[in-house]
């Protein structure tokens, strides 16, 4: 096999500076200049990403639009130990298909999300919370190239200075009116790149990281534990 060939056959395989025309595409974020960042121009798909955040429940209205386009498809949406009750009015303000999301609870994050994402009956498992060692993080990176569904991990920022076999890092943090998002690492290209975001409108309003844990936030989890 040629060297071409066996470049573009190998998509694990990081390539400097260039980008091969053979990367899939993947779905987009949502957010254009966030697109324009990622060589899949949106989030890659088949793969493990991690968003890393100090606040429970944090970055989730990162994923609300590519949530909302996947659960217009056949397969589920499956939230794994999420820190709070997903607050329903406004994932579906979001846009988010309720009856495409299944939520589980209970601890066995890693086990279920394995079964999950390798299962093909999910297009994107959301998982938070537990220890992760390398061995844990490659099998939900293999279990997602099986099954062909995202997976996106929520950790604590402290979780930088780990090693990980995940595609996309990216750091996330509450800024005026949006997010910013910082991104760490990623597969076929160089991390470092920051960027803020400015939330969608959601029912005529500006959709926000959450406040006191009294309110309602407006990112899609429900100050309340599960």
């Amino acid at each position: 096999m040629g060297l071409d060939r066996l470049l573009n056959a190998r998509h694990d395989l990081w390539r400097g500076r260039a980008i091969s025309a053979a990367i899939p595409a993947g779905l987009s974020t949502g957010f254009a200049a966030l697109d324009a960042l990622l060589p899949w121009r949106g989030w890659p798909p088949g793969a493990l990403s991690e968003i890393l955040n100090d606040r429970p429940g944090g970055g989730l209205a990162l994923l609300n639009p590519a949530l909302a386009r996947l659960s217009a498809e056949a397969r589920w949406l499956l939230f794994l130990d999420p820190p709070f009750i997903p607050f329903a009015p406004a994932l579906a303000a979001s846009g988010v298909e309720l009856t495409r999301l299944l939520v589980v609870g209970g601890g066995e994050a890693a086990w279920a999300a394995e079964q999950g994402l390798r299962s093909g009956a999910c297009s994107a498992v959301l998982i938070w919370g537990g220890r992760w060692g390398m061995a844990t993080l490659r099998r939900l990176q293999l279990a997602a190239e099986a099954g062909g569904a995202a997976a996106f991990l929520f950790r604590g920022e402290d979780a930088a200075s780990e090693h990980s076999p995940a595609v996309l890092r990216m750091r996330v943090r509450p800024a005026l009116a949006g997010m910013e998002v910082m991104v760490l690492k990623l597969r076929g290209g160089r991390g470092g790149a920051r960027l803020k975001l400015s939330l969608p409108n959601v029912g005529g309003r500006k959709s926000q990281f959450s406040g006191p844990a009294s309110h309602k936030p407006k990112d899609g989890l429900l100050r309340q534990p599960l």
